[in-house]
């Protein structure tokens, strides 16, 4: 797993991301909204639908506002016209960073991340030079609380994954992005209930951190994932568990 999927893990587990949830949910009304625009309102024939979905539900998102954002998306509502877009830089140390944005004013997204990514030391980057650091993958997250590592792998590759990965808590696992879906509908089959689904980014070489580097890059990772029109930021940070465990507890 990837120090970046790690270190959200951590959070995650922490309880970190409780005192912003009404910015989660915000975010993933957003996702949930162009999905149903991009490909329709039934799940069934929308996969980006139906992963948003899932994520709105693993967050406790009251369904009547996931009815909502589905039915503005899929009624081409002219109030949530949000363009996706994505931008690449570097932390300090030399860690890539990409970042998928939704916004509605790219003319303000644009020089938010800049502003703040080179106020903490970092530098933007042209157009395919942070993303050559990773390969874009299905992942699918499955909640691994007594379920048998070798059971789900067996399941996992049989329905055709690449990869998997125990993060203590929840299995990862890795698709080629033309078989997420597939990987997924075989794993439901076989009778795994499923998590998170979607496409990630997936580091292709990392950048080993450690004490005030580690925590620079950490937080500016965080202030990234704030902004608004951020949807996802990708890094690839190697930090041990050890430091990351140190970081999240705190002074």
């Amino acid at each position: 797993m990837s120090g970046h999927s790690k270190w959200s893990t951590i959070k995650r587990k922490k309880g970190a991301a409780d005192a912003k949830r009404g910015k989660l949910f915000t975010k993933i009304i957003r996702e949930v909204t162009v999905a149903a625009r991009e490909g329709g309102g039934e799940p069934d024939a929308n996969p980006r639908l139906r992963s948003a979905i899932a994520i709105a539900k693993a967050a406790n998102m009251p369904a009547a506002n996931i009815e909502r954002a589905v039915k503005k998306g899929a009624g081409n509502d002219p109030d949530t016209q949000y363009e996706e877009v994505s931008y690449e830089g570097y932390a300090p140390g030399g860690v890539a960073i990409f970042i998928e944005c939704l916004t509605d004013n790219r003319n303000r997204t644009g020089p938010e991340v800049r502003h703040l990514i080179t106020k903490r030391g970092g530098s933007m980057g042209r157009t395919g030079t942070a993303a050559a650091a990773f390969n874009r993958r299905g992942r699918i997250v499955v909640p691994s609380e007594a379920l048998d590592f070798d059971i789900v792998f067996e399941a996992a590759l049989e329905a055709g994954a690449e990869d998997m990965d125990d993060n203590e808590g929840e299995f990862e696992i890795l698709t080629a992005p033309d078989e997420l879906d597939t990987v997924r509908r075989g794993m439901e089959e076989a009778g795994v209930e499923l998590g998170e689904v979607g496409l990630t980014m997936v580091p292709i070489t990392t950048v080993e951190l450690a004490g005030d580097g580690a925590a620079r890059v950490l937080r500016l990772v965080e202030m990234i994932e704030d902004l608004d029109d951020v949807q996802h930021v990708y890094a690839n940070f190697d930090i041990s568990d050890e430091e990351m465990n140190r970081i999240a507890e705190g002074p």
